[in-house]
């Protein structure tokens, strides 16, 4: 894939996705923001947010999250999907965050994942939000990607490095944001197909 036409089909991508607030956004605490981003996974944004706004007014700092009843916060969180996993995650990840870590989150990428419920995707996203160049691969970059023939990765980490070959670094933490817009916008597979298709010709 030539350099030059990625970047246009990215530029074009992003014209055509709506000014959507995704999960990672907007938040006033770094805990939240990587809280909601673990929430999001398998989960629209658009679902994600009010549970996560529900979640933090009830438990409004990491040591009350940690000492809540894991049914208290099933019974907030339950409109995501596994969200009994979720649950025990986030009970589990507010612990190590107060005790571990002095109600901080680390922003380190291998100290991240070793966290519960955080995974390569989540980490990315959530340094990504501090602004640092990364590229979270979820379902719809992974999907976008493999269309346009931006990557032939199998896996999470293979579509990653291929896209950081592509594209110039002062974009990455852009793809995550411009992707994954797009695909919330235009969720019909068929029509989402068809864009992309014209995308392809560019």
């Amino acid at each position: 894939m030539n350099r030059e036409r990625a970047l246009e089909q990215l530029q074009e991508l992003e014209k055509l996705g709506k000014e959507l607030r995704l999960a990672a956004d907007g938040w006033n605490k770094d805990w939240k923001t990587l809280i909601a981003t673990l929430m999001s996974a398998r989960t629209t944004d658009k679902k994600t947010i009010p549970v996560a706004e529900s979640l933090f007014i009830k438990f409004d700092t990491l040591e009350k999250l940690m000492k809540a009843k894991e049914e208290d916060i099933a019974a907030i969180i339950r409109p995501v999907n596994f969200y009994k996993g979720k649950t025990k995650r986030i009970k589990a990840l507010a612990k190590i965050l107060v005790e571990d870590y002095n109600c901080k989150v680390p922003l380190d990428f291998k100290k991240l994942i070793e966290l519960p419920g955080i995974g390569r995707k989540t980490a990315n996203v959530f340094l990504a939000e501090q602004g640092d160049e990364r590229i979270g691969v979820d379902t719809h970059v992974n999907y976008c990607s493999h269309y346009l023939g931006w990557t032939k990765g199998k896996n999470q980490e293979e579509v990653e490095k291929d896209l950081e070959k592509l594209f110039p670094e002062n974009l990455w933490r852009k793809i995550n944001w411009v992707l994954v817009r797009f695909g919330q916008t235009y969720t019909n597979r068929t029509e989402k197909n068809r864009i992309l298709d014209e995308i392809n010709k560019l």
